[in-house]
């Protein structure tokens, strides 16, 4: 239980710094919303992303691994979706899921899914068990 609500903890503290670096990554600036952003984060990252990685390993491996990318970035913009669009909690990629999913969306969900993941370990070797 202790290492679950560490790993909450250092995900929302990734998001927030996140959110402060990349502008174009928002959310309402209400911290119990940033805790429920991490835990579905947690689950999403727990539960749903081994099962679709072992569906997708046969598209991983003939990309020698580059579609782990497209996984992340559909789980990160899930996330995005589902946190604005049932929770309302005002979490948003360069204005989606409220505005039109563009290129420009898909790029910056790259970036961030890619620094959440970083700030994450940095976060979670700071925030020891």
């Amino acid at each position: 239980m202790k290492g679950l609500v560490l790993g909450i903890a250092a995900t929302a503290i990734a998001f927030a710094i996140l959110t402060l670096v990349l502008p174009q990554v928002r959310w309402d600036n209400n911290y119990v919303h940033l805790a429920i952003i991490a835990a579905l984060f947690g689950i999403v990252n727990g539960f749903i992303k081994p099962v679709v990685k072992l569906l997708s390993f046969p598209i991983n491996m003939m990309s020698m691994g580059l579609f782990g990318i497209v996984i992340n970035i559909a789980l990160f913009m899930g996330v995005a979706w589902v946190s604005d669009v049932y929770l309302h909690f005002g979490f948003t990629i360069a204005g989606w899921p409220k505005g039109a999913l563009t290129f420009d969306v898909i790029g910056i969900a790259a970036v961030a899914s890619i620094a959440l993941g970083i700030l994450t370990a940095i976060v979670g070797m700071v925030v020891k068990d």
